[in-house]
């Protein structure tokens, strides 16, 4: 048995999966959420309380994994491998960085898990990279080789935020004002849809109807935004906001693309490209991803796609503790 785990600022997730044959098969799953704990062993020891036996592990974490370790970014956690092989009694425990984790789901993923953005031309041995939104940024990126694929870790999300034209200089003001140095984070993130919306609404003056108003200054505004951004009509703040989010998404997803020549694609995974699949779809993504000078010609091949099974870092991470670090097909399979 094998325990995965995919733990973030907002939930962690867990999964048992068994190796069988034809790949890795999905036995359980929980989900927790992360700040109603003191740390992640009582939510293993929660998870494992039924009694299942556990041989190897791999808990794939929101920040940079140094020898070992890691102090979770979004989360006051510290995490080491030390402790999960202490917790669960095992002799072989990775601890990486979630995005690593996603990258090594890249390969076992089904048509029915992707939609694609760009359909592009593949390398099949070129290399992919992952670019997720959510509570935070994540980037990373899976590299070819003989002996199998290579899933690596990155702190992309934490470069600095480069405005592209006269607004976006505005909206980098905005946000240096309120953090201080603005990394791409500080605009590609659930936090970051928000900020933008508050950039329109409180610098730019765009009006939005009372009611909408309302709704994103309550409880949950990202999802306030995404709902009337995606709805029909196109104007207001909300609308706005979406779009704008959309070619950053777009603009960075090019800049992956280019800094690890990610000829075999580019994956965005998260919460929040599923949730605003439309939008990535009506045009600004596209023109932000190759909109890059003389390589915009390479940019129009990249395959770019969403990432839509919500486990994929679950199976990523499972893949990466069955391989020992080096994935190669076909391990990874669907539940």
């Amino acid at each position: 048995m094998i325990l995965a785990g995919d733990v973030g600022g907002t939930k962690t997730n867990l999964a048992l999966y068994r190796r069988e044959a034809e790949g890795l098969l999905r036995h359980r799953t929980a989900t927790y959420r992360s700040r109603e704990h003191a740390g992640l062993e009582p939510i293993l020891r929660d998870f494992l309380s039924g009694g299942d036996t556990v041989e190897r592990a791999c808990i794939g974490v929101a920040g940079p994994v140094e020898s070992g370790r890691c102090r979770l970014t979004n989360l006051e956690w510290e995490v080491d491998e030390e402790s999960l092989r202490r917790t669960l009694g095992v002799r072989e425990a990775y601890l990486i960085n979630d995005l690593q984790a996603t990258a090594s789901s890249l390969p076992y993923l089904q048509n029915a898990d992707r939609a694609v953005i760009q359909e592009g031309e593949a390398n099949p041995q070129g290399t992919m990279a992952v670019l997720a939104a959510g509570t935070g940024l994540g980037e990373g990126f899976l590299v070819g080789s003989g002996a199998g694929y290579i899933p690596l870790a990155s702190e992309g999300g934490h470069v600095d935020f480069a405005p592209r034209d006269e607004r976006e200089m505005r909206l980098h003001a905005f946000l240096r004002a309120k953090y201080g140095r603005v990394s791409v984070e500080r605009v590609l993130s659930g936090p970051g849809l928000h900020d933008v919306y508050r950039f329109l609404r409180e610098a730019e003056g765009m009006a939005e109807e009372p009611r909408i108003a309302a709704e994103v200054d309550g409880g949950g505004p990202q999802h306030a935004i995404v709902r009337h951004g995606l709805a029909g009509g196109g104007s207001g703040a909300c609308a706005e906001a979406l779009r704008i989010f959309c070619s950053l998404y777009g603009a960075e997803a090019g800049n992956l693309a280019l800094q690890y020549l990610a000829t075999g694609g580019v994956y965005l995974g998260g919460g929040i490209a599923p949730a605003i699949l439309p939008a990535l779809r009506r045009g600004e993504f596209l023109a932000a991803f190759r909109d890059k000078g003389r390589m915009g010609n390479l940019l129009s091949r990249v395959p770019v796609l969403v990432i839509l099974d919500p486990t994929a870092p679950l199976l990523g991470a499972a893949s990466f503790a069955a391989a020992g670090g080096i994935l190669a097909r076909p391990l990874g399979s669907r539940p």
